[in-house]
């Protein structure tokens, strides 16, 4: 499997948010009361909510031993889930409140995702994320970081954060600097803003979109993702918990393939939202030849080179099995 839109501090697992803790001297609860600090609450009721659960692992992650560490047990955890590949994002601007410059913050994930793919068939790249909100200096330093690392461990840039309190325009400047450096990215959009969001994106140049499910307000824009092969990175348990979407019912991803949109399925946040990938794709009552679409769409919507592409679809190709319902009729 294949996950393209997860987030390293909002996938921190409990007991290494524990071990975190005691190490850097915080009296943290356990339990299922640390638990509740670090996932969603059931009645989540808006993104900004969603997003207040990343304040401990943002507290705990300031050095580089903590990064290695975050990134050495999600990848290992993935590992054990049987993902193949993966794309993990981070903000190194995040991380720098204690010493640490972007650079090393990158350096020190990049070798903890290392270590925990050894032994495995997994292989992973990072993703980093300018923020929302954040200094425009810090941002042009992600993106210079992304572009400093590319290839190198690093595959893209992002944009994360509130989106409906920062609209994508106000990152025009920024965006069109990368592009013309040749630094691939994805934005976050359509999730908290609606399809407005999704067509700024796209005309800033992202080649994914993060989320994008409300692109369907708009079919002129469901048509041009179409004729353009820009994939969405849809997260459904997500998507329900910060209410881009009202209910599983309307969740639209089935409409988004029929309708020939490369649309994509991922975990966004494992411990935020409490989930792991093959949670998100039985949610989702697919059949068979559904979910080897999807399969396909990731492949295809990855920050690989062609050859790498074909290569992981064979060993997707092979294992596929493991994964997808047992055949049935399409819907």
């Amino acid at each position: 499997m294949i996950d393209l839109h997860l987030h390293l501090d909002g996938s921190l697992s409990a007991g290494l948010v524990s071990r975190l803790g005691r190490e850097q001297g915080l009296d943290l609860p356990q339990g299922e009361a640390l638990e509740r600090l670090l996932q969603a609450p059931e009645d989540c009721r808006s993104l900004e909510e969603y997003l207040r659960c990343f304040r401990l692992p943002g507290e705990l992650l300031q050095s580089g031993e903590a990064l290695e560490a975050a990134a050495r047990d999600l990848t290992q955890r993935l590992a054990a889930q049987g993902l193949l590949y993966g794309e993990i994002r981070f903000a190194p601007q995040l991380h720098t409140k204690r010493g640490l410059t972007q650079a090393q913050a990158v350096e020190a994930v990049r070798a903890g995702a290392a270590q925990g793919c050894e032994g495995s068939q997994l292989s992973v790249q990072l993703i980093l994320c300018c923020m929302r909100g954040g200094e425009e200096a810090d941002n042009r330093q992600t993106l210079e970081t992304a572009l400093r690392y590319l290839g190198q461990g690093v595959c893209a840039a992002d944009l994360a954060g509130a989106e409906a309190l920062y609209p994508v325009e106000a990152y025009r400047g920024l965006f069109s600097w990368a592009k013309a450096q040749g630094l691939p990215f994805t934005l976050h959009a359509g999730e908290a803003a609606g399809s407005e969001s999704v067509w700024g994106a796209v005309k800033l140049g992202a080649s994914r979109i993060g989320h994008g499910v409300r692109a369907g307000e708009d079919p002129a824009l469901l048509e041009f993702l179409k004729e353009e092969g820009i994939p969405l990175e849809l997260c459904p348990t997500s998507n329900l918990q910060t209410k881009a979407v009202p209910s599983l019912e309307a969740f639209p991803l089935k409409a988004y393939l029929r309708g020939g949109l490369c649309v994509t399925v991922n975990t966004d946040n494992m411990t935020v939202s409490h989930t792991e990938l093959r949670r998100e794709y039985s949610l989702l009552d697919l059949s068979f030849e559904e979910g080897e679409q999807l399969l396909r769409n990731s492949v295809e919507a990855a920050f690989l080179p062609p050859k790498e592409k074909e290569a992981l679809w064979e060993r997707l190709s092979s294992r596929k099995g493991q994964w997808l319902p047992a055949h049935r009729a399409s819907n």
